[in-house]
């Protein structure tokens, strides 16, 4: 929940134009979702990268991609070449606070303790009306909140503990459905219980050497993988962490939109979280697919619609969109009536799926 609120909407939900009774109502209902909770990236560093590191590392934030080293050549309008530099990104840096802090070079980042620190009960304290908007805020009290933020940043792993020293309540009836890691020894015990199902990185595919699988999912979209968050002044009932909307990266080709790290995906869902276990993590036989089922990757490039009354768009990659797209009906149709992975023509990949699967050392 410490994300969701301005990654609704952050223009609307920093601006006045809603009102704080309809912001009240806004933050209560979404307290009620714990499904958000089963959205917390799971695998942790080795899968999303660290403060030095991520898989998408080189992504460029172009509608093409032709690299030339370290920079891109384009012509200006007079027929010149000039050179465009490209911002190196580190998505593995989920949460800043401050865009010099995604950017600056690990050993520049000076991290201060947050788990241990003092919470106290002293936000909005002449307003008991703000209770039903603080809830475990207020118990965080503004000692714990410059805590979070004197963290500076936050990845995959340490989000996690960010999430349960902002929120345990909220987090403990998440933990009870819900986990996040990387299973070392798939036999044991413990992991036949419901809450790691969802886990893919927890969990054994069925013994099933003749089942198939299939990761569809569009591409060619900027989707939400980072964030530059700000911390707020104090004031009553107001939110404390927000995403910077000022925070813009240097040009058009830019992958910081608006306080957000933007990479290759569906506009919701990133490439490496859609497409990364069939790719790499199922492929073949692994500790996580033990029989061999086949593992196939397709990918639908998002084509936006070229007029209004195309509606949705037959060929869109978008996240929702895509149930209209003709060639997934006819791949999902052709699987239903019996076709195999073979026909289809195996695998379909427009992204760099692949490559950045290489880069993740998972024990397989």
């Amino acid at each position: 929940m410490l994300f969701t609120y301005r990654a609704i909407a952050p223009e609307v939900l920093d601006s006045d134009f809603l009102g704080l009774q309809t912001l009240r109502h806004l933050m209560r209902m979404t307290r009620t979702w714990d499904s958000t909770m089963s959205m917390i990236p799971k695998g942790g560093d080795t899968i999303w990268g660290d403060l030095d590191w991520s898989p998408e590392d080189g992504f460029e934030c172009k509608a093409k991609n032709q690299k030339s080293n370290d920079s891109d050549v384009s012509k200006d309008v007079n027929g010149k070449s000039e050179e465009v530099h490209l911002e190196p990104v580190n998505y593995g840096r989920i949460v800043s606070f401050g865009k010099d802090v995604a950017e600056a070079s690990s050993s520049e980042i000076e991290q201060i303790e947050f788990r241990d620190a003092v919470k106290g009960n002293n936000i909005a304290h002449s307003n008991t009306s703000c209770r039903d908007i603080w809830t475990e805020y207020h118990e965080l009290g503004w000692g714990g909140i410059k805590a979070a933020a004197d963290y500076k940043v936050y990845t995959a792993s340490s989000i996690i503990d960010l999430l349960h020293f902002v929120a345990p309540r909220m987090m403990q009836r998440g933990s009870v459905h819900f986990s996040y890691g990387i299973a070392d020894n798939l036999d044991d015990p413990k992991y036949s219980h419901y809450k790691y199902w969802s886990n893919p990185l927890e969990t054994k595919l069925p013994n099933a050497p003749e089942m198939e699988i299939f990761s569809m999912y569009g591409v060619g979209i900027p989707t939400e993988r980072a964030y530059v968050y700000k911390l707020a002044p104090q004031a009553e009932c107001y939110i404390p962490f927000q995403i910077d909307a000022s925070a813009e990266g240097g040009d058009a080709n830019s992958c910081l939109k608006g306080g957000v790290y933007l990479a290759n995906g569906d506009e919701t869902v990133p490439v490496l979280s859609a497409g990364y276990m069939c790719a790499k993590g199922w492929r073949g036989k692994t500790r996580f697919n033990p029989s061999g089922s086949k593992t196939y990757v397709r990918e639908y490039s998002h084509s936006p619609p070229s007029n209004l009354l195309e509606g949705r768009g037959t060929q869109s990659g978008a996240h929702v969109d895509i149930m209209g797209n003709f060639a997934l009906m006819e791949d999902i149709i052709r699987i239903a009536a019996g076709a195999t992975g073979e026909e289809l023509g195996g695998d379909q990949v427009y992204s760099d799926i692949f490559r950045w699967s290489e880069k993740i050392k998972l024990k397989l």
